[in-house]
């Protein structure tokens, strides 16, 4: 048996020795052939960007992109200008969704300011095409029981619109007005804001449950209802909820509470998703004040300060609350508040006391703001009764809802003297409004790049940055909001769009999301 082994030993070592031979001569003749043999040319891949000005020579030039078919739907679809791939762009966004009015027109404003990005690169226009749709759209029933014990039924949503710079991170909104429409055009601008301030996703969620005319234990069964299906999509590295209109720290309890119950995941106070439960007042001041840092430093760059400003601030909720707060830290007047009832006007302004009066008020679940008049002998109530025809220096507007300010309105404002609009709320101005700015001279603050706070307070940032007072709140969103301004306005100057800010907020948040979006591939 030995013998037999070692001959047999012998025999494969010859044959190992033979065949090791041929397959050396092989794979040096195949070498040869194959070096011989000219290399097909490789296509170029979105990865392949070489920057924005696409100016790198070769197979993924700006003129070997422009020559591909942007669409190929009856027939191949090319462009030959950033103007008409922004327009083809904006064509197939009305044509998957016509009836998505809100979405359509957010979507349209970026595009229209990305037209010199995709003259320069028309790359851009493939990554651009990608973004019409959002990574998915979740919509659910939520049943709940009202006091009477009846069976109540309503819509949820969450739309996860991008996570290609980290986990999905948006607010939720209540509230009557609540649709899909409404939730993909909020998604979509969370985009563009979560982008300057931050690196994380984009999403937004909320339904159509009005929280105004509902007890304590109605609005708890609902949250406990509505998070029952979210908590299938959400997660400390999937997806963060946060607050918003009709979701303030009650509600942000009672959702947490729920997804605490129906998942292993400890608590973890005013820290990881929606905060461990407890959403402390401070970061519910955030957004608002990042809006009066925005107006401030919009000023300071002309020469001027919110010092002595008359503002008219619409809207007394959360943000429209830390609005007022903020200008009177800085020097300025607010002068008046409104609700869905009607608005207060005091003349000589309203101090940090008369605040005070009003956030007692409000603090009250469905209070109207026309109680303030009871607490002040100087208050006028809905007089006039058009707020805009307040004389002003500047306009913040807070409210909940879209387009609320139309061309007549900014003339208006621009013939009494105001300086100009800086939005604390979603699209609050109609596209002709923001042409009027424009044309006017007026300083325009948009709220893609002023409500840009969530990307600083979410749960998983207070985790890696806590942040322990309201000053030390105030001085990161001082450095975040300086920081942001020079970026937009150096972009802006160099897409030659010099001082306009919703150029430079789109071009500057677009450029950050798309590159990643490149370097992962067509996903």
């Amino acid at each position: 048996m030995i013998r037999f082994g070692r001959a047999v030993g012998t025999m494969e070592h010859g044959l190992k020795k033979q065949g090791n031979a041929a397959i050396a001569m092989a794979t040096q003749s195949q070498t040869a052939n194959f070096s011989q043999r000219p290399m097909a040319p490789r296509k170029p891949g979105l990865s392949q960007f070489g920057g924005v000005h696409g100016s790198r020579p070769g197979e993924g030039g700006p003129m070997n992109w422009r020559n591909r078919p942007l669409f190929r739907r009856d027939g191949d679809i090319r462009f030959k200008t950033g103007t008409e791939a922004s327009k083809l762009l904006i064509e197939e966004a009305v044509r998957r969704d016509p009836k998505q009015t809100d979405f359509l027109q957010t979507f349209g404003n970026t595009m229209q300011s990305l037209s010199p990005v995709f003259d320069r690169n028309p790359k851009y226009a493939w990554v651009a095409k990608q973004l019409i749709e959002p990574d998915r759209l979740i919509q659910f029933r939520v049943p709940w029981l009202d006091d009477s014990g009846n069976i109540r039924q309503n819509r949820g949503f969450r739309v996860q619109y991008s996570n290609a710079l980290g986990p999905y991170n948006g607010g939720l909104t209540f509230g009557s007005h609540v649709n899909t429409d409404y939730i993909t055009s909020l998604a979509f601008d969370t985009l563009i804001s979560n982008s300057l301030y931050g690196n994380v996703g984009s999403a937004f969620g909320g339904s159509d449950f009005n929280v105004r005319n509902k007890s304590e234990s109605e609005i708890q069964r609902f949250c406990q209802s509505y998070m029952t299906e979210l908590a299938k999509y959400i997660g400390d590295d999937i997806d963060l909820p946060g607050m918003g209109a009709g979701v303030n720290p009650q509600e942000i309890g009672y959702l947490y509470g729920q997804y605490k119950r129906i998942n292993t995941h400890a608590s973890r106070r005013g820290k990881g998703l929606l905060w461990g439960g407890l959403l402390e007042g401070k970061l519910c001041r955030a957004y608002g004040f990042g809006v009066v840092h925005f107006a401030n430093k919009m000023l300071t760059e002309k020469g001027d300060s919110l010092q002595g400003k008359r503002c008219i601030i619409t809207g007394s909720g959360n943000i429209a609350m830390a609005v007022a707060e903020k200008l009177i830290h800085f020097g300025a007047i607010p002068i008046t508040l409104s609700d869905s009832s009607g608005h207060i006007y005091e003349d000589e302004g309203i101090d940090a006391s008369k605040l005070s009066i009003i956030k007692q008020i409000k603090a009250e679940r469905g209070a109207r703001i026309g109680r303030y008049i009871m607490a002040s002998t100087t208050a006028k109530y809905s007089d006039p009764e058009n707020i805009l025809e307040i004389p002003c220096d500047l306009l913040f507007p807070c409210c909940v809802g879209s387009n609320k300010i139309d061309a007549d309105d900014v003339n208006m404002l621009a013939d009494a003297g105001c300086m100009g609009v800086i939005e604390a709320g979603n699209m609050p101005s109609t596209p002709e409004a923001c042409t009027i700015y424009k044309k006017r001279g007026m300083l325009y603050g948009p709220y893609k790049a002023t409500m840009a706070a969530g990307s600083i307070v979410n749960g998983t940032e207070m985790e890696v940055n806590p942040i322990d007072s309201t000053d030390e709140l105030d001085e990161r969103l001082g450095e975040s909001v300086d920081a942001v301004y020079d970026k937009i306005t150096k972009t802006a100057t160099e897409f030659n769009a010099r001082g306009d800010l919703v150029a430079g907020t789109n071009i500057a948040s677009f450029l950050k999301v798309a590159n990643v979006m490149m370097a992962h591939g067509a996903v």
